[in-house]
């Protein structure tokens, strides 16, 4: 699982690397990669065989809605196969660099079977936005029954 926040640069070729934490799930995976794709102005990483997973969901699901078509095209037709190279980085395409606003300075973010990439002030900016939305008693309400 992947867990835990960390702070890195992207060089100026969009290369990243990936902490020995976060690699030790992708090789416990059997592979020595991840399938990135775009969601919420940040980039998510799944290892292979969770990526296939969602592949399958979304297979499976029975409606056709055209919200759900134009999420498949994006989140799907957006998505790279990034393999990691000796140095333990993986290459970043420039799409996702653009959609995700890198500059320099990114987080990784640990979300249990995946992780996100932010760009940190975009990162910062969800940050503030949690806050903002722990004040909200539904929001309390529903992370209270976590038992949190």
């Amino acid at each position: 699982m992947f867990r835990g926040s960390s702070f890195h640069t992207i060089d100026v070729k969009g290369r990243l690397i990936i902490p020995a934490r976060f690699r030790d799930v992708i090789k416990a995976d059997g592979s020595n990669g991840l399938m990135v794709s775009r969601m919420d102005k940040g980039l998510v990483a799944y290892t292979f065989n969770e990526w296939h997973k969602i592949e399958s969901r979304i297979l499976s699901l029975a409606e056709k809605s055209e919200s759900m078509r134009r999420f498949r095209r994006v989140f799907i037709g957006g998505a790279f196969e990034c393999n990691c190279d000796k140095q333990d980085r993986i290459l970043i395409p420039p799409t996702l660099r653009q959609y995700a606003e890198f500059d320099k300075e990114v987080v990784l973010v640990g979300v249990l079977d995946h992780f996100e990439i932010w760009a940190r002030e975009n990162w910062d900016k969800e940050n503030i936005n949690l806050e903002e939305d722990m004040k909200k008693e539904d929001v309390r309400n529903e992370i209270a029954k976590l038992g949190l």
